[in-house]
């Protein structure tokens, strides 16, 4: 094997490969992330036997742990989608806070439409409503624009059960409730720096909202609705119950033996995402269940196997790092450098800024840390909260939430620049900031 110090070099050129491979020439993540798996493993030196079994391991070991987790995510924002559960919970966030205050309505129910809901897939569900709430309160569309953009992306970089922060604490094996609760603290003030940002900078262009339905048309379009409660209890049930399992697992066993160990196992996130399915299947009215049960769960299976492929491919990456003297070398110096947990925000937001996707930017990080994680310290909470924070640092044209954000508001380029690449630069700052007052305390 080589020597530390070349291993890490090594490690900073397979970095830079997997941001030029998959940002510059577009080639897909998962070839990316096991071709520099392999080429990583045969630098160092590593026997190839043990190549093959840790690209095995490493794959095999991440699905076991995640793979029905992100299916069944994924489904669940489908069914959200499709039933109006997603208007439905947005309407009720607007009767709460009220139409003249809109923006920070649409910034709120960003951040809960996208915690089982991808942002990309969340503002497009959303636009419509976005649009028709411009209209009415005489709002720049820039201003409702970033509102909505930067709720979303709050909750997608932090909180599961979204792909990337699940697959995070997966390799860095965070107790999952616990991800929840950091995740959802962090959200609020990130979002809010959105929504600051929105009325503050956007507030300064003129974007009128051109074409779509008005706020009353849009309701009538999707005939029966859910109600409010039946809406939320997809996305409330289970994290409910994997919070339950965290308190549950406690040393003090504060429900006792019997009743814990049940808790234990329904708060599992397998079967708490399996249970929030089923609730969400109870949404869909009689005559489309095998619509439902067919199509929309079928679409569910093809836009998560992406994400599960990418996550399989970064889990046997991770496998490889493992092995590398590059460990115990980090593991030297960086203890003693004092970036801390800043660490892992400062590699995902410059994976995030170079080649554009949150997700990617998140996996990498969490399983190039993973191996020094005993020796570095840190909360592994808290690190997967602070790579969530990284991951948002910047979106810019190599990112296609960047151009669902632009496209579908009929933001010009140069003014997406200015008010949302700008807001997601201020709200993955504001974020790590909520990370390290975290850290001082746990």
């Amino acid at each position: 094997m080589v020597l530390g110090s070349t291993a890490l070099l090594l490690l900073l050129l397979m970095i830079v490969a997997i941001v030029f491979l998959t940002g510059k020439w577009k080639i897909n993540a998962f070839l990316v992330l096991l071709g520099v798996a392999i080429v990583y493993g045969i630098l160092i030196g590593m026997p190839l036997k043990d190549i093959i079994a840790g690209l095995k391991a490493g794959f095999g070991g991440t699905l076991s742990s995640i793979g029905i987790v992100i299916f069944a995510g994924t489904i669940m924002g489908i069914i959200l989608e499709k039933t109006g559960a997603a208007l439905v919970m947005t309407r009720t966030i607007l009767g709460w806070v009220g139409r003249d205050r809109s923006p920070l309505a649409m910034n709120i129910a960003g951040v809960v439409v996208s915690i089982p809901v991808f942002c990309d897939s969340g503002y497009v569900i959303l636009t419509p409503l976005n649009r028709a709430l411009a209209k009415e309160s005489a709002k720049s569309m820039a201003i409702m624009a970033v509102a909505l953009a930067t709720g979303l992306y709050a909750t997608h970089t932090m909180v599961p059960p979204t792909p990337g922060p699940i697959a995070a604490a997966g390799a860095l094996s965070a107790d999952l409730g616990i991800v929840i609760i950091y995740g959802l603290i962090a959200s609020i003030p990130a979002a809010l720096a959105g929504y600051i940002w929105a009325v503050k900078v956007a507030g300064k262009y003129d974007i009128p909202a051109e074409g779509g339905e008005s706020y009353s048309d849009l309701l009538q379009k999707y005939g029966k609705l859910p109600g409010p409660v039946a809406s939320f209890l997809p996305l409330v049930v289970p994290i409910f119950l994997i919070l339950l399992k965290s308190v549950a697992d406690l040393p003090s066993k504060p429900f006792g033996a019997t009743f814990g160990g049940f808790l234990s196992n329904i708060g599992d996130p397998v079967v708490a995402l399996l249970i929030g399915v089923v609730c969400a299947l109870c949404l869909v009215p009689g005559k489309d269940l095998g619509v439902a049960v067919d199509s929309w769960v079928g679409n569910g299976v093809r836009d998560a196997a992406i994400i599960i492929a990418i996550t399989g491919a970064g889990g046997a990456f991770g496998r490889i790092l493992q092995g590398s003297p590059m460990v115990s070398y980090i593991s030297e110096t960086l203890s003693s450098a004092h970036i801390g947990i800043f660490l892992p925000f400062v590699i995902s937001a410059a994976l995030k800024s170079a080649q554009g996707s949150s997700t990617v930017a998140i996996i990498t990080t969490a399983n190039i840390l993973a191996p020094l994680l005993p020796q570095l310290g840190f909360n592994p909470a808290l690190c997967v909260i602070a790579i969530g924070a990284g991951s948002m640092v910047v979106s810019h044209a190599n990112d296609s939430y960047f151009w669902v954000v632009s496209q579908f508001s009929n933001l010009p380029v140069n003014v997406a620049y200015k008010v949302y690449t700008t807001a997601t630069a201020a709200e993955g700052v504001v974020a790590m900031g909520a990370v390290f007052l975290l850290s001082l305390v746990f």
